[in-house]
């Protein structure tokens, strides 16, 4: 498979990970460095990610990609968030790869839908 593929079912495992509640997969997926960004983080490193960003329960029902792009080491992915409680958003990401791992995540979001 070539970069391109694997970066790109790479994106989809991790979302994929995330709906599963499988943060042992994600781990193994991120650098030791890996940096997350968003309108509420500031490059906060790995261990923060985890701890801030990864749900302590269950959140979503379905997360559907609708558009993912790979170009080099970077992926863009726009998607479609639906939760358990009935509410929805969608969210623009930007993925940059070191080696076959995500190095960091810039997450662009304010569309709840």
């Amino acid at each position: 498979m070539n970069d391109m593929r694997t970066r790109q079912q790479t994106v989809r495992d991790l979302y994929a990970a995330y709906l599963d509640d499988r943060k042992d997969k994600v781990g193994a997926m991120l650098t030791e460095d890996f940096t997350f960004s968003s309108p509420r983080d500031d490059h906060i490193d790995r261990a923060t990610y985890f701890e801030r960003c990864w749900p302590k329960q269950p959140v979503f029902r379905a997360i559907t990609i609708e558009f993912l792009a790979v170009e080099g080491d970077e992926a863009v992915v726009r998607y479609r968030a639906d939760k358990l409680d009935g509410g929805s958003f969608a969210n623009m990401e930007s993925l940059r790869f070191r080696g076959e791992k995500i190095a960091s995540v810039e997450v662009y979001f304010g569309r709840n839908l």
